[in-house]
């Protein structure tokens, strides 16, 4: 079982900001800044591709109004979504979980964007348009 199971739990105490049926909101307990906030399913999956499309469709209606309400209590203008899936991708609990990290000056979410160019785009799109079927 994760941390984030043992916050549904109630095992874990933690600082909800929202909850309802699908989704528990609560504030991050390592923030990169002033309130960073975690969205988690309250089905309990690993990774974004296994989440229900009922599960993924509730967190979908909370998130933006959670990154309103964040801006509003910080002050933030600006501010990151982050969801990563896997231990590659820097995923450390294996729940799926959305950060919303308010940039607050030098304060938030850094990162480096590496990018490449994108090679075979016609047969890629395609390959991505068949697996959808």
């Amino acid at each position: 079982m994760t941390i984030f199971g043992r916050i549904l739990d109630g095992e874990i105490p933690c600082h909800a900001v929202y909850e309802d049926e699908h989704v528990l909101a609560f504030l991050d307990v390592g923030p990169l800044s002033l309130g960073h906030t975690l969205v988690i399913p309250r089905e309990r999956v690993a990774r974004l591709d296994e989440l229900s499309d009922d599960a993924a469709a509730a967190i979908g209606r909370a998130l933006p109004r959670l990154c309103r309400a964040v801006m509003r209590a910080t002050g933030a203008t600006d501010y990151n979504v982050l969801q990563n899936n896997g231990a590659g991708a820097h995923q450390a609990v294996m729940h799926v979980h959305f950060h919303i990290i308010p940039k607050l000056g030098d304060r938030g979410l850094g990162l480096r964007w590496d990018a490449g160019s994108l090679e075979n785009g016609p047969e890629l799109a395609e390959r991505i348009r068949t697996a959808l079927r």
